[in-house]
């Protein structure tokens, strides 16, 4: 039985990876460090940090922890400025739908991100008040595929997580899942994991899980 379902909100709430990718290219163009789509498809469900580290994969520089902390944040900062184009809109009817009907059905629902903007994308979006607890980024030390996050959000809602859901885009995101007990649901790239316990096409498909 379902009592809880925990989402990865980058890719499945809502899409901000054309901000993330745009920030990150801002700055690895000021680097002179090449950067395309592919190696932003590497960062989904990474930390921030470990992002970096792999974009700088591509430079010849060896930067100090300093150099790179300063570079983080100059990422961040225009990321936050492009999340102000973030809105209601950006969040499909089908997925609030979705997210109201779990709740009617007394099944608990809780964020698990990565991001430490989690808080300011879900204003942004007008959900910040529907989910029964948020994890991010603000409250862990590790970063997917450690399920640090996951275990957060089960906690939060007060559930095991043998009796949750997790709903992740990324393959890290599904190994996270994994790796802390839970059934994973599949959507977008994620679902070229050979080992997800569920695949689907849309938000929501998840209530046939549930059911």
């Amino acid at each position: 039985m379902v009592k809880g379902v925990i989402f990865d909100l980058d890719g499945v709430i809502c899409f901000t990876d054309k901000y993330h990718y745009l920030a990150w290219k801002k700055l690895a163009d000021r680097l002179g460090i090449y950067f395309d789509e592919q190696i932003n498809n590497r960062l989904r469900g990474v930390s921030r940090m470990d992002s970096l580290n792999i974009i700088l994969e591509k430079s010849n520089v060896e930067y100090t922890q300093e150099q790179k902390e300063s570079f983080a944040k100059e990422k961040n900062d225009e990321y936050v400025k492009l999340l102000k184009n973030l809105s209601a809109k950006d969040v499909d009817n089908d997925t609030r739908k979705t997210l109201h009907k779990l709740k009617e059905m007394g099944i608990k629902i809780a964020v698990g991100s990565s991001s430490k903007n989690t808080p300011l994308i879900l204003k942004q979006i007008e959900l910040d008040t529907l989910f029964d607890f948020v994890a991010d980024g603000n409250c862990i030390t590790h970063s997917k595929p450690h399920p640090e996050v996951f275990l957060k959000a089960a906690e939060g809602i007060n559930l095991e997580p043998k009796d949750c859901l997790v709903v992740e885009d990324a393959i890290s995101g599904i190994d996270a899942g994994l790796n802390g007990g839970f059934r994973t649901i599949a959507i977008g790239d994620a679902r070229k994991h050979p080992h997800t316990t569920y695949k689907i096409n849309e938000i929501k498909d998840i209530l046939d899980i549930v059911a």
